[in-house]
């Protein structure tokens, strides 16, 4: 039975991880939090920890021992904050990165699976390849901050994949939706947003800007298989993968999908005063088919559905 440890356990991508490899019975699945405790009686191994400590972690990695660590912890928020205070996304996730690799390096962890994100590319019609990534362009300004952060951890795994036994996967995942999401006006994504919008609204719903830019979805069990085969799959020491469904949705046909899925006759009106994120990627995904055999399974209308069913059996 492999050990695997989960960082940052009780947010939305962390959370739904437990769930999976705690019902796998060749798995025994530990995890971590730090300010709020999950309450669902799966959560056993469960333990609370501030991850930008190294003397508390390592005593952690020492402890458990894992073969495998997945770090989904991190510091995140939605466009509000990525607009007036980027910054939060940069000084702690950097500490918290550098030392939770220092101490998997220091007790020979064999698997580290990095959850990065696609913010340092350019917005592009066309799908863009893990190669397309050019340092030295410029990173979409609102992006600047938070996308360097993510190529500074990636370079810091490709680092001690260069002096060591360990494996690295770096998931560059695109917009990830599904239960457990944040659906807090204030902190979540465009699609928490959108559905939190959509399912307290009688009439009307909002939008920032015009709502012409588009997104890659990806619903959450996507990326759950996607790690399930890198562990599996696997055979390089570090590897960068695009993991995504390689199809764009604008902001408004996506809040229209969900205003029709949700049975609500609700009209959409757009703020020209408020600033939107106006970077719109996609993801040429055929490296992780090639390599992992992996190809996401769940249509956006059908992961539309289960979010809503979610949403108003834990909210409504």
């Amino acid at each position: 039975m492999k050990k695997i440890l989960i960082l940052g356990a009780s947010g939305f991508i962390g959370r739904n991880l437990f769930f999976h490899f705690s019902k796998k019975k060749k798995f025994k699945c530990y995890g971590t939090y730090f300010r709020n405790r999950p309450k669902q009686k799966l959560f056993k191994n469960l333990l609370k920890i501030n991850l930008t400590n190294q003397t508390k972690v390592d005593v952690l990695i020492n402890k458990i021992k894992p073969d495998i660590v997945i770090q989904a912890a991190a510091t995140t928020s939605g466009a509000k904050d990525i607009i007036s205070r980027p910054y939060i996304h940069v000084n702690e996730n950097a500490i918290i990165n550098s030392v939770i690799t220092k101490s998997c390096f220091d007790n020979d962890v064999k698997h580290f699976i990095f959850l990065s994100c696609t913010v340092m590319y350019r917005g592009s019609d066309k799908a863009l390849k893990e190669t397309d990534f050019n340092p030295n362009d410029e990173m979409y300004r609102n992006y600047f901050g938070g996308g360097w952060m993510k190529v500074f951890v990636e370079k810091l795994c490709e680092f001690y994949s260069r002096i060591c036994k360990m494996k690295f996967t770096i998931v560059r995942h695109s917009n990830i939706y599904g239960p457990f999401d944040k659906f807090d006006l204030d902190k979540s994504h465009v699609f928490g947003a959108t559905v939190t919008k959509v399912l307290n609204s009688d009439n009307i719903i909002n939008i920032w800007g015009n709502g012409n830019e588009t997104r890659d979805f990806l619903y959450i069990t996507d990326l759950i298989s996607f790690i399930d085969l890198s562990i599996k799959n696997q055979k390089k020491n570090y590897e960068i993968f695009n993991v995504g469904s390689s199809k764009n949705l604008s902001i408004n046909s996506l809040a229209k999908k969900i205003i029709k899925l949700s049975k609500k006759n609700i009209k959409i009106s757009h703020d020209l005063t408020k600033k939107s994120l106006n970077n719109s990627v996609k993801l040429n995904i055929q490296k992780s088919k090639k390599i992992l055999y992996w190809y996401p399974k769940v249509s956006i209308d059908s992961g539309i559905k289960k979010t809503l069913t979610w949403y108003k059996e834990n909210y409504l």
